[in-house]
């Protein structure tokens, strides 16, 4: 009996200390609510993974525009025949150094790439464009749905605290009652005991809740780029609303972003054997100069060519190389279609089977549940109903309800897989669909 007793003074307080903890551990002066729009919206903007596909586009741009530069020509100039001594000086001493017997040669040398390697190496960069800009519509793509996922997650979280703390409400009103019928020694204090107990129960598992969506809350911050995360936020989004959102009905590109940028890629590894083909022609360079040379011959002018000979070195390493580089490619394009098609058929799939079991204890679980629990309960409270049957009707009702809202996050979270998986437009912002009929 005292150990009983103790039980009941003893968990209340440390249920307490649990939830001032979590609350300490997030306050920042006031939790704010947070929609999914808002989230997606802040991660598009700072989301260090989507920030690094964004440079990585910029630094293709920058090589596009270096494969479409020429070579510089190359100045130089040289001096020969300069005196040590006074007997080597053709000129008398004292005369204007221009004027001296001195060979000085100015020359201007450019380089003529020939054989398509220009045009070779602007298609691989321009490939290369193309595909970080795929790969950056890609990262997008995922983190819309990553987001949705963590929100959705985090949403649930609240929502399974929610529900067992109004569990928990429930079986503390039933104490009450208890505590009358105990009195008139209408139940023993077992009885009184073992509710008060479903009660601390359900109150240590929704401070268990609690902090799981803290925990939540904190992975979503995490994709939204927050430099220092708190979790000090609520979601403003039922996981209810947020299952009743349809995927996209029909993908906003010809196609996924990830096939995207295989095939972007796999025309760059084509352009990249061209252009190690093309270095098989010499390139040649053309010389100009200017040579003064006083007193004999004061100015000339002079034109040369030259070119590296193919003797040696046919380039079939960096060939063979860059080949097999366009091999793989083609298997990657390959393989990512049919990733990208067992994709679509896996999420349509799995939001087929989400939604009708959401739909289900939405419209008879869950209803089905809750009229169960109130009339024990009512039975309860008039003495028509034992209290076994009272903890077992609050216990399948909670787990009804716990089922409920997972199925509902299942259903939301299959619905950003599927718009994901066929590379439409995020449905979130449209608000919630109408309401289907029930089955």
């Amino acid at each position: 009996m005292m150990i009983t007793r103790a039980i009941r003074y003893v968990v209340p307080v440390a249920l307490l200390v649990v939830v001032a903890a979590i609350a300490a551990a997030s306050d920042d002066g006031g939790d704010r609510q947070l929609t999914l729009d808002e989230a997606k919206r802040l991660a598009f903007r700072r989301n260090w993974d989507l920030l690094a596909a964004k440079s990585d586009v910029d630094a293709a741009d920058a090589q596009r525009i270096v494969a479409e530069e020429f070579p510089n020509p190359i100045f130089s100039w040289s001096t020969a025949r300069i005196g040590l001594d006074r007997a080597s000086e053709a000129v008398p001493t004292g005369a204007p150094l221009w004027d001296r017997s001195l060979d000085s040669i100015f020359a201007v040398n450019q380089l003529f790439e020939i054989g398509g390697k220009r045009s070779a190496r602007q298609g691989s960069a321009g490939a290369g464009f193309d595909a970080a800009r795929a790969r950056l519509a890609d990262a997008r793509r995922t983190l819309d749905a990553g987001v949705t996922k963590a929100y959705v997650a985090a949403a649930l979280a609240a929502d399974s605290a929610r529900i067992l703390t109004e569990s928990a409400g429930h079986l503390r009103r039933e104490a009450d009652i208890a505590r009358v019928r105990f009195r008139s020694g209408d139940i023993s204090q077992s009885d009184l005991d073992r509710i008060e107990l479903a009660a601390q129960q359900d109150e240590l598992a929704a401070a268990g809740a609690e902090a799981n969506a803290v925990q939540q809350r904190l992975a979503v911050e995490t994709l939204l780029g927050v430099k220092s995360p708190k979790g000090a936020w609520v979601a403003a989004d039922s996981v209810e609303a947020l299952a009743n959102l349809p995927p996209a009905a029909a993908p906003t590109a010809p196609e996924r972003p990830d096939l995207a940028a295989a095939r972007a890629a796999q025309k760059q590894a084509e352009s990249d054997v061209k252009l190690q083909k093309a270095y098989r022609v010499p390139d040649p360079t053309v010389l100009v100069f200017y040579e003064h040379q006083p007193p004999d011959t004061n100015n000339t002018l002079g034109i040369g060519l030259s070119f590296p000979l193919p003797l040696w070195n046919w380039n079939n390493g960096a060939i063979g190389a860059a080949a097999a580089s366009r091999d793989k490619a083609a298997l990657a394009v390959e393989q990512t279609a049919a990733a990208v098609a067992a994709d679509i058929a896996t999420a349509r799939s799995t939001y087929d089977e989400a939604l009708a079991r959401w739909r289900r204890y939405r419209d008879q679980l869950r209803p089905k549940s809750g009229q169960i629990r109130e009339a024990v309960s009512y039975a309860y409270e008039k003495g028509g109903a034992a209290l076994l049957d009272l903890l077992e009707a609050q216990r399948d009702d909670n787990t009804v309800r716990l089922g409920a809202a997972q199925a509902a996050a299942d259903a939301a979270t299959a619905a950003a897989a599927l718009s994901a998986a066929l590379n439409g437009a995020s449905p979130a912002g449209a608000g919630p669909a109408p309401t289907p009929s029930k089955e």
